[in-house]
């Protein structure tokens, strides 16, 4: 992704947030402080879905991380962003009609949540595999193993074996840094 492309999905998430709510307008970042790498829309095939996917992510750093445009100090107003930022990215996916995308990006989020009230290790895995393979299936098995035996290796091996393990390596380092 060139850095265009990546500043224009950044201000896209950004302005639209302004555009929704001056409460949103008011909790983003100075431009020059705002951490606009993109981390799983990396790995999604069709571009079109990025931003999408990056909307949802950053909705889930606002719950779970440390969002890269947004802070916030209040935790009421954090749950309504990222809230607000997961219903966003799932319009924008799906407006493209790929119903089965928006199923896996429910899906993921749930897993997710899941893992976050367990302590299970392995959200950035559901990213990874979800991200590679948005829309196309083949991740029921992979996301049992996890949600029933905390095992992400399966969804692991899938994101590597779609993307390419430098590619999933480079997201979930940085997913790492956001989360950890």
């Amino acid at each position: 992704m060139t850095s265009l492309a990546r500043d224009s999905l950044f201000d896209t998430i950004a302005g639209a947030a302004t555009a929704e709510s001056p409460v949103w307008g008011d909790a983003l970042l100075p431009v020059e402080r705002r951490a606009v790498e993109p981390v799983f829309s990396t790995l999604v095939p069709d571009h079109v879905l990025a931003l999408g996917v990056e909307t949802i992510y950053e909705g889930y750093l606002v719950h779970y991380g440390r969002p890269r445009l947004f802070s916030l100090s209040d935790q009421d107003t954090s749950l309504l962003l990222g809230d607000y930022l997961y219903a966003h990215g799932l319009v924008h996916v799906g407006a493209t009609g790929l119903v089965e995308a928006v199923v896996d990006l429910a899906e993921l989020l749930s897993l997710c949540a899941q893992c976050r009230a367990e302590g299970i290790d392995g959200d950035g895995a559901a990213w990874a595999a979800t991200a590679a393979r948005l829309g196309a299936g083949g991740l029921d098995e992979a996301r049992a193993a996890l949600r029933e035996d905390h095992d992400p290796g399966p969804l692991l091996g899938i994101a590597r074996a779609t993307s390419g393990a430098d590619a999933v390596g480079r997201a979930l380092a940085f997913h790492a840094r956001l989360t950890g």
